[in-house]
């Protein structure tokens, strides 16, 4: 059957493996809307993928919502929310700068109860761990969760990471909470950015860009982390 995928057929089925789950607007804006009829055009396509049984397909959601064949999810789990919120983060990212190395529910510390930030990626040059609070949690879980990603940074394991700079000394991520509500969380040694949305956080840069144009350089680091997105 491989023959009769184009191109663009593989980089959907590899984007959904990639997303868990990807409904059919996001599919639209990402892949067909250059196209002049982009929701009939993507209907045809995921019709003819499904079909195929190259993809799954849930429809307990509207717009549908597609899934890997191998999706280990149910059709009507709450776990696919949790995904699509994953998703609709990406794609804010993308108006700005398609992000680099993205990794869905990364487990850098290839351990149980390590640090599992929902996405991971290089935005505009930094490298962020991106955790997505769609519930409100109390301080001192939300400050557990701070805690563990500081005993990731002392355990140095994070130099040796696949996307490290070969060029530049090992990077920490910064760490986005992507929260409408504030947490009293902090870290002497880890930078923590709590935001509503990436549109929010870019406001945000863009901002305190203008004030400082003047006396500090547009590349700024605090304890080795790079932020760099205006």
């Amino acid at each position: 059957m491989s023959f009769r995928l184009s191109q663009r057929d593989k980089d959907i089925i590899g984007f959904i493996n990639q997303f868990r789950a990807v409904d059919r607007d996001s599919l639209v804006e990402l892949f067909f809307k250059q196209l002049k009829s982009p929701v009939n055009a993507c209907n045809s396509v995921m019709v003819r993928l499904y079909r195929l049984g190259l993809i799954e397909r849930t429809q307990q959601y509207s717009p549908m919502v597609y899934l890997p064949v191998d999706a280990k999810i149910k059709k009507n789990s709450q776990k696919i929310l949790h995904f699509l919120s994953i998703l609709e983060i990406y794609k804010q990212m993308c108006t700005y700068s398609t992000p680099k190395h993205v990794i869905v529910e990364d487990k850098p510390t290839g351990r149980k109860g390590g640090i599992e930030p929902d996405l991971f990626c290089i935005f505009k040059g930094s490298p962020f761990w991106i955790e997505i609070q769609r519930n409100q949690y109390s301080e001192q879980k939300m400050q557990a969760k701070i805690n563990l990603y500081e005993e990731f940074f002392f355990s140095d394991e994070w130099q040796a990471s696949h996307w490290q700079p070969e060029d530049r000394p090992a990077l920490f991520p910064s760490i986005i909470l992507i929260t409408p509500v504030r947490y009293a969380v902090n870290s002497e040694h880890i930078r923590i950015i709590q935001v509503a949305s990436i549109h929010k956080l870019m406001e945000k840069y863009k901002n305190s860009a203008k004030q400082e144009r003047q006396v500090r350089p547009r590349l700024s680091s605090s304890n080795g982390i790079k932020i760099n997105l205006t």
